[in-house]
């Protein structure tokens, strides 16, 4: 075999084993929030109690994506990802052979730490895989990834605990993972180590913000946001270790940080965009299957499939653009695409309980293959003018931005949807004015017992329809607003992307 040769199976076998790698980390963010109904049965636990199952996962996930740059640099890339492949996956294993609550709270957690690596060595290891001129390619494949799994994942999710269990939701890790750590095992070289001091006091400020926030964030609308105090100390914290960390990194000699990953205007821009795609990704995915099984009765396995082609508009977009990415302006690309997440998100907002499955589906093309348009010009445009020795650090920031935007979001719309609802409740009850045929129709005949649950129902379903599309509203006004960031990044040469 010729060495030019080689070097293709080379690169082919570790772009397959560090996707497996990404693919297994992203699905876990929203593969278990259809099954959380079957576990809270089985780990006899209530249903504020259940959701630390998510919480557990995404605090952990956040707070030790920070350090992934300083342990990649310390104990070299290949044995950080080894480590954690192989963490995830025994962790996966445990947590699907969990007894009770506080077990599957412990393993979740771990999981969180272990897989926290994935996403960003994935992304670095990919960049320097790859020479400069094919970096549309390789992020196009990453992409894929990144934003496929948290699409697939609540179909993925939903068909196995429909027809298996809801451990299975777990089990699935097991041969991903495997294959995984056998690919990086044989495949992914040691690259550098260097041995740099770990600002351990910036770390913990930093951790400290992020988690506090996370927490705030998936806690608020459980305890009415900042009516309550839990969510006042989370917000205080997250402030308080902000600031305490801009300050320390201002006056120390060794920054957890790099300043250099700030001096760098186009990495700045790409983080700061990649933070409203967070936005927009799960935020639509989670009003959508509420709004589906909810609302307009869909089963879970029916649901899934409805959700499962805006993975296909996604794949197609992203295979297009690593095409297209040394020929167009990757700033061209990003604001077609986002002007397509904004058609598609106008639309959403004119649905209502009848919209057809057709309609249904192809929106959710449209918007995934938007967003696939956008988001690989911008992984790609983020690192065009970063010197590599950064990218360890940056691809950690870059994940870490991405995933506070998606919780941010969800955050914002979930509450935004609840608040609406009750008052969209209270507006239609007050005037609720009904002819006696519709009354009788309602109740199934005019008995005058069900009348009162059938005129609660149709209200709740009407306050419903109006609360989802303000939502759908909103998201496409926050994208609308975002567009201008994408002439914050530089347009290099188009040979050098």
């Amino acid at each position: 075999m010729s060495a030019a040769a080689k070097d293709s199976t080379r690169t082919l076998m570790v772009t397959a084993s560090i996707m497996l790698a990404t693919i297994i980390q992203v699905l876990d963010t929203t593969i278990a929030n259809v099954a959380l109904p079957h576990m809270q049965g089985s780990l006899s636990a209530s249903s504020d109690q259940i959701t630390w199952v998510l919480t557990s996962y995404i605090v952990a996930a956040a707070i030790m994506t920070l350090p992934v740059g300083y342990l990649s640099q310390r104990f070299g890339r290949r044995r950080l990802f080894l480590w954690s492949v192989a963490g995830f996956t025994i962790t996966s294993m445990l947590c699907g052979q969990a007894g009770s609550l506080n077990e599957m709270i412990l393993w979740r957690l771990l999981q969180g730490v272990f897989g926290a690596a994935l996403v960003p060595l994935s992304q670095a290891t990919l960049l320097d895989t790859y020479p400069r001129e094919k970096h549309a390619s390789a992020m196009s494949i990453w992409g894929m990834g990144v934003m496929i799994g948290p699409i697939l994942g609540p179909t993925l999710g939903g068909w196995l605990t429909e027809y298996y269990s809801w451990r299975w939701v777990f089990y699935i890790n097991l041969p991903l993972g495997i294959l995984s750590f056998i690919g990086i095992w044989l495949y992914v070289g040691d690259g550098e180590t260097r041995k740099t001091r770990f600002d351990a006091l910036g770390f913990g400020l930093l951790a400290l913000s992020v988690g506090a926030l996370q927490m705030m964030l998936d806690r608020g609308e459980q305890v009415d946001w900042f009516e309550s105090l839990e969510v006042q100390l989370y917000t205080i914290a997250s402030i308080l270790g902000l600031y305490l960390f801009i300050v320390h990194s201002r006056t120390s000699e060794t920054p957890f940080l790099s300043p250099g990953l700030f001096r760098d205007r186009n990495y700045v821009a790409g983080v700061l965009f990649i933070f409203v795609v967070g936005i927009i990704l799960l935020a639509t995915m989670a009003l959508l299957p509420s709004y589906l099984q909810e609302w307009k009765g869909y089963p879970v396995v029916t649901t899934g499939l409805v959700l499962m082609p805006r993975g296909v508009g996604v794949m197609v977009a992203m295979m297009l653009v690593g095409r297209l990415g040394r020929l167009v302006d990757g700033r061209v690309l990003i604001v077609l695409g986002m002007l397509l997440v904004c058609w598609s998100l106008h639309i959403m907002a004119g649905f209502n309980l009848q919209v057809s499955r057709d309609t249904l589906v192809w929106t959710g093309v449209l918007q995934g293959f938007g967003l696939g348009l956008v988001f690989v010009p911008t992984s790609t445009l983020a690192y065009v003018t970063l010197p590599s020795h950064l990218r360890g650090e940056a691809t950690a920031l870059f994940s870490l931005s991405r995933n506070l935007g998606s919780s941010i979001g969800v955050s914002i719309v979930m509450s935004v949807l609840s608040r609406s609802l009750w008052i969209n409740q209270q507006q239609l009850g007050e005037r609720v004015q009904a002819s006696p045929q519709m009354l009788a129709g309602l109740a199934g005949g005019g008995d005058p017992i069900a009348l009162p649950g059938a005129i609660y129902e149709e209200v709740s379903r009407q306050a419903a329809e109006i609360a989802y599309v303000n939502d759908f509203q909103l998201l496409m006004w926050i994208n609308l607003a975002a567009i201008p960031l994408a002439f914050m990044l530089s347009n290099p040469k188009l040979e050098d992307i």
